[in-house]
C-alpha cells in the first residue's frame, strides 16, 4: 500500500508503545499516531481513519484530527505567522501550519500577507515529498466561483484579493448562500491604496459583465461620492486660516490623491458643485471659500 502525506486512509491498529502511542500497519512501514493526535478512545486491532503528513524530523506521522483540506484540494486559510524569508505558514485546522513559500508571493512587500488575512491555496508536494501550499490562481478558482447575479449592479459586498497588480487588483467578491463567490476586478483607478493578497475589501459592483465577472470600485458612485468630497473639501477650507488651500482645478493628480485620497476627476467635481452653489471662489491655483479674506480683497 502507497502511503502519501497529505491524503486521508484509513488504518488497523497495529500496537501501542508508550509513552509515544500507537502504531499503525501501512504495508511496508509503520506509521506513528501519536497519543496528542488522538480524537477518540482507540485500541490495537481497530481500524482508523487518519490524515498523514510528515512530523519535525521529515518523519511520515498520522492524526485523526480533520484538515481544512487535503493533496490537490483548494481551500481559504487564514496566515498565522509572517517569515521575512521563508514565507507565509498558514492555519489548516491541525494545529500546525502549512507552509506558502515566499517565492509563491508578490514581489513587492507591501503586497504581502499580514497575519489574519486569508489567501486561497491549494495543497501540494515540495521536491522532498513535503507539504507546501501554493496560491490558487485564476483557472483554480474559475471552476468554483458563479456568474454574478444582476442584482448586485451598485450593491456594497465583501471580497478577497487573490492577485494584487499595479493596474488593478483582482479579487473573489463573497457569494454568501449563493455559493463560493464571484469573480472580480478593482482597477487601480477605483482603488483607495495598493490592495495586499489576502486583504479583504469592501467593494461596490460598479459593472456585471457579460461573462458573469463584476468590476468594482471601492469608491460610491460618482452622485453620492461628490456630495461626500464637496462637504469633505469644505470642511478643509473651513479649518485652513483665512479659508483657502493651495489646490485647484489644476493641481497635480497625485497631489490631490496624497491629499484627499481621491481622483483628480472626482476633486474637479466636487470643486464644480460648490462653486455651482457659490461656496467657493479660484484664484492663481487657490481655493478659497466665496466669503474669505481673499474674496474681500478683490472688491
Amino acid at each position: 500500500m502507497s502511503l502519501v502525506a497529505g491524503t486521508i486512509v484509513t488504518l488497523p491498529i497495529d500496537r501501542e508503545v508508550s509513552p509515544f502511542g500507537y502504531f499503525l500497519s501501512g504495508g511496508t512501514q509503520d506509521i506513528l499516531l501519536h497519543y496528542s493526535e488522538l480524537t477518540s478512545e482507540v485500541k490495537p486491532g481497530d481500524m482508523v481513519e487518519v490524515f498523514l503528513f510528515f512530523d519535525t524530523d521529515d518523519r511520515l506521522a498520522a492524526t485523526m484530527k480533520k484538515p481544512y483540506l487535503t493533496l490537490g484540494q483548494l481551500a481559504l486559510l487564514e496566515v498565522a505567522d509572517v517569515h521575512p524569508r521563508l514565507g507565509c505558514f498558514l492555519e489548516m485546522g491541525l494545529g500546525r501550519q502549512l507552509l506558502l513559500p515566499i517565492r509563491e508571493l508578490p514581489e513587492l512587500r507591501e503586497l504581502h500577507p499580514q497575519v489574519g488575512d486569508q489567501v486561497f491555496v491549494i495543497m501540494e508536494h515540495d521536491k522532498q515529498g513535503r507539504l507546501k501550499a501554493k496560491l490558487a490562481g485564476e483557472q483554480e478558482l474559475a471552476t468554483l466561483a458563479f456568474h454574478a447575479p444582476s442584482t448586485w449592479k451598485n450593491e456594497w459586498l465583501e471580497a478577497i484579493v487573490y492577485k494584487p497588480l499595479q493596474m488593478g487588483t483582482f479579487v473573489v467578491v463573497e457569494g454568501g448562500v449563493l455559493g463560493f463567490g464571484a469573480i472580480g476586478l478593482i482597477h487601480s483607478s477605483e482603488r483607495s491604496h495598493l490592495l495586499r493578497l489576502g486583504e479583504r475589501v469592501k467593494v461596490r459592483v460598479s459593472h456585471i459583465r457579460e461573462d458573469g465577472r463584476v468590476n468594482l470600485s471601492m469608491a460610491q458612485r460618482k452622485e453620492i461620492g461628490r456630495n461626500e468630497d464637496s462637504d469633505k473639501i469644505y470642511a478643509y477650507l473651513e479649518s485652513r486660516p483665512g479659508g483657502g488651500m493651495p489646490y485647484s482645478d489644476h493641481t497635480a493628480p497625485d497631489l490631490i490623491k496624497q491629499r484627499f485620497g481621491i481622483s483628480k476627476a472626482a476633486f474637479k467635481r466636487a470643486l464644480g458643485k460648490l462653486m455651482k452653489e457659490g461656496k467657493i471662489m479660484q484664484k492663481e491655483n487657490w481655493t478659497y471659500l466665496a466669503n474669505s479674506k481673499a474674496e474681500e480683497s478683490d472688491k
